[in-house]
């Protein structure tokens, strides 16, 4: 096959994969095939939980070694912790479709994985897994879960709507003033309220059509999370409306080229740059919204994790 027509054909296959808005339930369904890995069995978690309120808010604990599971629950050592949100639009995906993406995290990063299963859209509008989300970072970071946790050694990290959760819940931190993030890590975050063609973001204009992710699934995915139109207008939604970004987490930032997502993960990490925080921002060349679930041997997930591994190792 020529190189010319292995782009036709990828175009081809791209373009038919972005077709169309979201339905709900066949988003879900699509989503669940995730779930058929014959690694599981292999995988190192323990099922866990928080409140939030009156409600069990799920995480699941994903441990890089044996040795390392012995420590964190039996010998209650504090072992470093990534809190990690998933993506999916808040409407689809869920724990078990990360599976492979968390387990493969832990194991490359040498950290326990704490991933939680927060309520979705449109069902639970926001800010319901927002809040879910809180919760779980509450109790992680005031050492009241049934790891023994140093909130020094957790860092927050989230992929898409995950990313926008990850910024949010350290928004609110500041806020509250109950815990203090030490560090956050941004994987293509989606930050902003808009992704019709009023957008001020190039990327969504470039981007928006024929890469999986399409300006008009971002529209459809806010629209299933706000309560009302007035929800676009508060930070906790949209990250980047946030007036003060002093006083946050050190970040790092990966953004794909090819993602409508992009400008906006890179004009958030400029702010919070511009407000006096510690800030990397990465754009991974050729790399499209998603990436993150294509598995440790994907190039793009490599790079990722190299920057990942070099950011905590910095920051530890």
């Amino acid at each position: 096959m020529t190189e010319s027509l292995k782009t036709k054909t990828m175009k081809a296959v791209l373009h038919a994969l972005s077709y169309g808005n979201i339905e709900v339930e066949a988003s879900r369904k699509l989503a669940d095939l995730k779930r058929l890995d014959p690694m599981k069995i292999f995988y190192r978690k323990l099922d866990a939980s928080v409140y939030n309120g009156d409600y069990h808010v799920p995480i699941r604990l994903y441990f890089p070694t044996e040795e390392a599971m012995i420590k964190g629950i039996e010998e209650g050592h504090a072992l470093p912790v990534l809190l990690f949100f998933h993506g999916g639009g808040w409407v689809t995906e869920s724990v078990e479709n990360y599976d492979r993406v968390c387990a493969r995290m832990s194991q490359s990063t040498g950290r326990i994985v704490a991933s939680v299963e927060y309520r979705l859209a449109p069902e639970h509008r926001f800010p319901i897994g927002l809040l879910d989300c809180y919760a779980a970072a509450r109790a992680l970071y005031t050492d009241r879960f049934l790891l023994h946790t140093d909130p020094d050694e957790i860092t927050i990290v989230g992929d898409s709507a995950g990313g926008n959760l990850a910024a949010a819940v350290s928004l609110m931190a500041k806020a509250s003033g109950e815990f203090k993030p030490r560090r956050q890590i941004l994987i293509y975050p989606a930050l902003n309220n808009c992704y019709t063609e009023a957008s001020s973001y190039p990327s969504v204009k470039e981007n928006g059509e024929g890469y999986l992710l399409t300006a008009g699934k971002m529209e459809d995915y806010l629209n299933l999370y706000q309560r009302s139109p007035k929800d676009r207008e508060n930070p906790y939604f949209a990250p980047l409306l946030a007036e003060d970004l002093t006083g946050l987490p050190k970040t790092l930032i990966l953004t794909a080229e090819l993602d409508p997502l992009r400008d906006e993960g890179e004009a958030y990490g400029k702010r919070l740059l511009e407000a006096g925080n510690q800030v990397e921002i990465h754009r991974i060349p050729g790399a499209f919204h998603g990436y993150f679930a294509l598995g440790i041997k994907f190039l793009h997930v490599q790079e990722s994790f190299g920057y990942m591994n070099a950011f905590l190792k910095e920051n530890s």
